[in-house]
């Protein structure tokens, strides 16, 4: 066989260019690099294009980052359409600001790069005592995240870049007086509002209903009466955990990594401080300046002269929301933590000191030095379980690369069932419903965390995979996992027969006329008392409400009642429709005007008010972006 087509190579070669060569000219070289490259475009900005795959990546990290910071955060919620469209556009907002930067040669110097990597607490705290960074400890700690300096700065200088491109239109936003004293008249704004709720329960009990009615309804609602499409799968899924129990760590890891970690890391020395701060903007003019620096000397004064009321004219005067109502108490922190002059003045600082002012980038400061201590590392023995967990987790990701690809070629290989793959590998298959919106029944959080994925769904739910029930090709999720799924029965969505929803036909028809019943009592209301008045005991007792303060009014009636025209001292009636809570008729009267506010509120106010015009500038801004470079979102 061989010695034929060793014999013959002219010949093969000579058929070879006569199938390829065509291929070239009817489809062009395009052709292939368009079919090589099968991602789905999801946006545009010009001729680049952002792809489904770039899109759902970019989303795990945020949802990542989110979930990491938010231990607490419904993921449902991370997951929604509406926060992956939110990625998008983001993702869109960002090529279109990098043009624009590249477009109006922006960039940032390394200083500039270096001030913003300094504000990362993690990267912060590898700072050593002369001031400058551990580069061996950088390195690793990017090296944990896939990355390199080089990559890692490049990326903080491109965002640096971007976000010039906005900050140069919102800095140049500018707030009068006048503008000022009508924008905060109209948001502190009072009323005096009076209103009668109009509830559906309370109508509810007087609706009656046939059951010729209830078959009208369900005919007329019947994607309300359907049980949902169901898949019955099997996944298998490889993660660090999985392979952290398989590695084994030598005492010398063990020791080693106590020794870098923990006992090294220990032996600096902290300090605990509380401040004062007042604000001042860097761009500020010489008269705020003077003023704000005059309030931090008047301050300064009295903490000097009775040490023990720090905490408390920090409660009193401190502009830091974090710390203030901690009497300025910024607990225990070391070097690297903080912005250099202050911690310049803080380590400078003596048990029970008190600084001169010291200027930073966030305002004014008067510290006051609470304690200081040298921590004692912890025990090896003590450490170990923690340490060893630690060190399993960081050797097991340096090893999913390789168990990645066999993972990927097992499952591949052997389409119609996921147990050789978790023979071969040591892995369990696991069994869950899906519907398209989610899991249905999962094993724990973990397995309806995988199913609330939208590239799992998509794999589940695909015509073909459907149909033929075979696995899945490997897919990746964040946080080093892998996962493959498979069908195993499929249930469409059906059309559930009248008597066994009637129930909750019955339910859904009596709130709908209950509703209605109730919007149409309190238009007769609304319809009397503007004409006569009402009862003495029909409407609520009058109160002010802002929209600082609602007062028990529902969303809808508080922006109604602000929102009406008001003539003299005749009130305005109001009816607002509620929706599924009803209807409220309102009285509105004028509230009375908003005291003068003295001139530090009134300097904060126009500032705010620069600030919130600013960033509507930007927006326009970036929208008139969108369209020069002809921004477009193709997803759905």
């Amino acid at each position: 066989m061989f010695d034929l087509i060793r014999n013959n190579t002219k010949v093969l070669m000579a058929l070879l260019m006569l199938l390829i060569i065509p291929s070239f000219v009817f489809f062009g070289i395009e052709g292939y690099t368009r079919f090589r490259d099968t991602s789905e475009p999801v946006a545009r900005i010009g001729s680049e294009r952002i792809t489904r795959t770039e899109w759902e990546a970019a989303h795990r990290r945020e949802v990542e980052q989110i979930a990491a910071s938010m231990p607490g955060v419904d993921r449902a919620l991370l997951e929604s359409d509406t926060s992956r469209r939110a990625t998008l556009e983001r993702m869109v907002d960002e090529r279109v600001l990098a043009r624009a930067a590249q477009d109006q040669r922006l960039t940032a110097s390394d200083r500039r790069v270096a001030q913003e990597l300094l504000r990362i607490p993690a990267i912060a705290q590898l700072r050593q005592e002369d001031g400058t960074l551990d580069m061996q400890r950088y390195r690793e700690l990017l090296r944990a995240q896939g990355m390199t300096p080089e990559s890692f700065e490049a990326g903080v200088r491109a965002d640096l870049a971007r976000t010039a491109v906005l900050r140069t239109v919102a800095d140049s936003a500018f707030a009068g007086s006048t503008a000022t004293r009508l924008a905060m008249a109209a948001f502190f704004e009072q009323r005096e509002v009076a209103w009668a709720m109009f509830r559906p329960a309370d109508f509810a009990a007087g609706v009656r209903v046939e059951e010729a009615d209830l078959r009208a309804h369900y005919e007329a609602h019947a994607d309300d009466y359907r049980s949902p499409e169901q898949a019955e799968v099997e996944y298998l899924l490889l993660d660090p955990e999985t392979l952290a129990a398989r590695v084994a760590v030598s005492e010398q890891e063990l020791r080693d990594y106590y020794r870098h970690n923990v006992a090294d890391t220990s032996r600096a020395e902290q300090r605990r401080a509380a401040h004062i701060l007042l604000q001042l903007d860097p761009k500020a003019n010489a008269e705020e300046r003077a003023r704000v620096r005059a309030e931090a000397e008047r301050l300064l004064q009295q903490v000097r002269a009775n040490p023990q009321r720090f905490a408390e004219l920090a409660r009193q005067h401190s502009q830091d929301p974090g710390s203030a109502a901690r009497g300025g108490d910024l607990d225990w922190f070391g070097r690297g933590a903080m912005v250099k002059p202050f911690e310049e003045a803080v380590f400078a600082l003596r048990k029970g000191e008190i600084s001169d002012i010291v200027e930073t980038e966030f305002g004014l400061h008067i510290i006051q030095l609470l304690d200081v201590r040298q921590p004692q590392p912890e025990s090896f023995e003590l450490a170990r379980p923690r340490l060893e967990a630690q060190l399993r987790r960081q050797m097991a990701q340096r090893r999913f690369a390789e168990e990645a690809e066999r993972f990927s070629n097992l499952v591949y290989e052997q389409p119609d069932s996921l147990t050789p793959a978790a023979e071969a590998l040591g892995l369990r298959v696991r069994r869950a419903t899906v519907e398209r919106t989610g899991p249905v029944e999962a094993a724990d959080e973990t397995a309806r965390a995988i199913f609330r994925e939208p590239a799992v769904l998509r794999a589940i739910f695909q015509e073909e995979a459907l149909a033929s029930k075979r696995n899945s090709a490997a897919i990746e999720l964040s946080g080093n996992r892998l996962v493959a799924v498979r069908v195993v029965q499929h249930r469409p969505a059906q059309r559930r027969p009248f008597e066994a929803v009637v129930a909750d036909v019955r339910t859904a028809l009596v709130a709908q006329r209950a509703q209605a019943a109730a919007l149409e009592a309190a238009r007769a209301r609304h319809a009397q008392w503007s004409a006569q008045g009402p009862g003495a005991s029909e409407l609520r007792a009058a109160v002010l409400v802002s929209r600082q303060e609602p007062r028990g009014l529902p969303l809808p009636a508080l922006r109604a009642a602000l929102s009406a025209p008001l003539e003299g001292e005749a009130p305005a009636w109001l009816l607002v429709d509620l929706g599924t809570e009803g209807a409220a008729v309102l009285r509105v009267r004028r509230g009375p005007p908003r005291a003068q506010p003295d001139p530090a509120q009134g300097q904060r106010e126009k500032a705010e008010l620069a600030r919130l015009l600013g960033e509507g500038e930007s927006q326009a801004y970036l929208k008139a972006l969108r369209q020069r470079y002809r921004a477009e979102v193709l997803a759905r």
